[in-house]
């Protein structure tokens, strides 16, 4: 097969050149043809005039040297005027147009140019009023579409998606990601007992401060769950302390939610409290779904890891999975670890409650979780195991023995196991009170079966029991 020959390089030469070349040496051919055609016939017809020929033809080039040098001036300022500067200021707008406002080099010409030339300036501006037009009207839409789905996505992930033509196709990449899952507790309740627009308005304010902070460092907002937040740190952007971020995040989540509390309690709305999970793993993070329908999220075990720590936690607790306290180990101060059983796992869950996390981002709770000692306060009540949304019979018979604010030592006619969700109803009325339901969780198993003495954490009390509550034990102390 034959190697093409080489192209040689386009020699480029402006308008002024190309016409004032093009001009003179055309006049100049036709003055020489001229100038040949005149002495050959003068040499013909008196071939005998040997002298008048020479003055004959010296005289013809005089002629033909001003004849061109006058048409080579006049033209040259003719098409200067009338076509070559025109052509240039074209030319000169036109290489604006590269700026970031092609809009102010419009085309300015001195001289009245011929009818071509006027349209074709007129054109180019039409032609430029479009694009611009266009450009500016996609520019709104990409910015529309960017600060829209920035508020279902992260703008990194919107960014990313809208960059590449790749962005929309299904499938995804395995990356280690921080999760972070948070709830609130006992919120469903609270919306049934109060006005739903003012519930979805506390729901919206707490949402607000909650992304706000989880922004800041850098976590992606996957979904919200309810009255939950599912957060991702390390997409689309990973970084080497993601796992640290999360847990700073987590710590200031809880202390703002604390001063949310304080903002809300004269608006005649209970104390809202919060858990917290987190897990560090491997995940695929992508686009999932289909290509009628698909959202960018992640997919893996440590994700499902990660809420079973947060079903676990209580309100205003943080609590980490092993893989992110291995990570953190040096920057963490935190409480005993915990170990639950669960469906699903063959091996315990071992979870760590973060008190505070020094280092890059030094956070502290500012409401760390009460002691073990309390007031010996003996009630008697009547629970029922929740498994679910079930309620499951026969009643267990209890009391209680000690009350340390949100935890409470109780006595039951049978041990359960930690992590069991309870029902609970107080067997008396106090000056004409009758107490609601309560719902709490086990979180201390007794040791010896025949002192089922159990710990247990609050989880939903209604405001005006925990107020007669609170009395008591100001009372007892």
């Amino acid at each position: 097969m034959k190697a093409r020959p080489k192209s040689k390089p386009v020699q480029r030469q402006s308008v002024r050149r190309m016409l004032v070349t093009g001009v003179f040496w055309r006049i100049l051919i036709i003055e020489m043809i001229l100038l040949v055609w005149s002495l050959g016939y003068r040499a013909v017809m008196d071939p005998d005039d040997k002298g008048g020929l020479f003055w004959y033809a010296l005289r013809i080039l005089i002629l033909v040297a001003i004849i061109i040098a006058f048409v080579t001036l006049s033209l040259r300022r003719f098409l200067t005027r009338g076509i070559i500067e025109p052509l240039e200021a074209i030319s000169q707008a036109n290489l604006g147009m590269d700026t970031d406002a092609p809009e102010v080099n419009p085309v300015e010409l001195n001289t009245e140019p011929p009818d071509e030339i006027r349209e074709i300036v007129d054109t180019r501006q039409k032609m430029l009023s479009a694009i611009l037009k266009v450009s500016e009207e996609r520019l709104r839409l990409v910015n529309f579409i960017r600060d829209t789905f920035g508020r279902y996505l992260s703008k990194k992930v919107v960014d990313e998606i809208l960059a590449s033509p790749e962005g929309r196709k299904i499938g995804g990449r395995r990356t280690t990601v921080t999760i972070l899952m948070a709830d609130l507790r006992g919120f469903t309740g609270l919306a049934e007992t109060h006005d739903p627009e003012k519930i979805l308005a506390l729901l919206n304010r707490f949402f607000g401060a909650m992304a706000k902070i989880i922004y800041t460092y850098d976590g992606m907002i996957d979904e919200f769950l309810g009255d939950g937040i599912l957060a991702i740190f390390g997409v689309p952007e990973r970084h080497e302390d993601d796992p640290a971020r999360a847990v700073a995040c987590a710590l200031e989540m809880q202390n703002v939610l604390v001063e949310l509390n304080s903002e809300i309690a004269g608006e005649g709305f209970p104390e809202l409290k919060m858990g917290i999970g987190i897990n560090t793993g491997k995940v695929i993070v992508g686009n999932i779904g289909s290509e009628i329908r698909s959202k960018y999220g992640i997919v893996g075990t440590p994700v499902n890891t990660a809420s079973r720590i947060e079903s676990i936690t209580f309100g205003g607790q943080v609590l980490i999975g092993e893989a992110t306290y291995d990570l953190l180990r040096p920057h963490l101060r935190v409480e005993k670890p915990q170990s639950y059983m669960m469906k699903g796992l063959r091996s315990p869950l071992v979870c760590y409650p973060v008190l505070a996390i020094n280092g890059p981002y030094t956070v502290a709770l500012h409401r760390e979780p009460a002691g073990q000692t309390g007031v010996p306060i003996q009630l008697p009540f009547t629970c029922w195991i929740v498994d679910g949304k079930t309620i499951q019979e026969p009643p267990i018979e209890g009391q209680t023995r000690y009350i340390m604010d949100e935890d409470i030592l109780v006595e039951l006619a049978r041990p359960l196991p930690a992590q069991t969700q309870l029902k609970m109803e107080l067997r008396f009325c106090v000056e004409a009170h009758c107490f609601n339901p309560l719902y709490a969780t086990v979180t201390q198993t007794p040791v010896d079966r025949h002192q089922p003495t159990h710990r247990i954490h609050l989880t939903t009390i209604d405001p005006a029991d925990r107020l007669i509550m609170d009395r008591w034990i100001e009372a007892a102390r």
